[in-house]
């Protein structure tokens, strides 16, 4: 994707973002945010077929950048010399999501936030089961474990986003560890 294409998506997604804080996911329409970001309609619709798309497209590019692999030096942290424990990656992604309170806010405002947060788990799980276990002899299964993980994961982040987002990612990572200790950090262990 060039620069100019890049460009114009961020336009929409801000755009969209934007109206998501001030009206109901449904009441909005694609000449709304068309308006808003700048662009024609044949442009929004070159990069996106429904309203939805856009929905899903906004959450999976805000995942990717969350749940990156690289732990890479940016403005507001810098994980890229970690030792990748799972201490360290749960920072690192509550470091994006505090970064990318507004359009998480947004999102969250919304009644597609349901989506929103079965896309979270989603990748909450891919990233969660690295650090399971490789034997577990709690007799759980695993995909109960991972969806108690992320499940736990996710309200940890409503209840910090609902509390003004006083704690720093550290404290929520040492918060998220304390709780999942026992699952999460065997294998770095073993």
């Amino acid at each position: 994707m060039d620069r100019r294409q890049q460009k114009t998506r961020a336009a929409i997604f801000a755009a969209f973002n934007e109206i998501l804080t001030e009206k109901s996911y449904h009441q909005i329409t694609v000449q709304e945010i068309i308006d808003r970001a700048n662009v024609g309609r044949t442009t929004f619709y070159d990069h996106f077929e429904t309203k939805d798309e856009l929905l899903r497209e906004m959450c999976d590019s805000l995942f990717r950048h969350i749940f990156s692999d690289v732990l890479s030096a940016e403005s507001t942290h810098d994980f890229s010399l970690s030792d990748g424990t799972s201490r360290m990656v749960i920072t690192h992604m509550i470091y994006h999501l505090r970064d990318n309170r507004k359009n998480l806010l947004g999102i969250l405002a919304c009644e597609s936030g349901e989506m929103f947060l079965q896309f979270f788990r989603q990748y909450l799980n891919n990233v969660f089961s690295s650090y399971m276990p490789t034997s577990n002899a709690r007799e759980v299964p695993e995909d109960f474990l991972l969806n108690h993980i992320s499940g736990s994961f996710v309200n940890m982040v409503q209840w910090w986003l609902k509390g003004g987002m006083k704690e720093s990612p550290e404290q929520l990572a040492t918060y998220f560890e304390a709780v999942t200790q026992p699952i999460l950090t065997q294998k770095e262990a073993e």
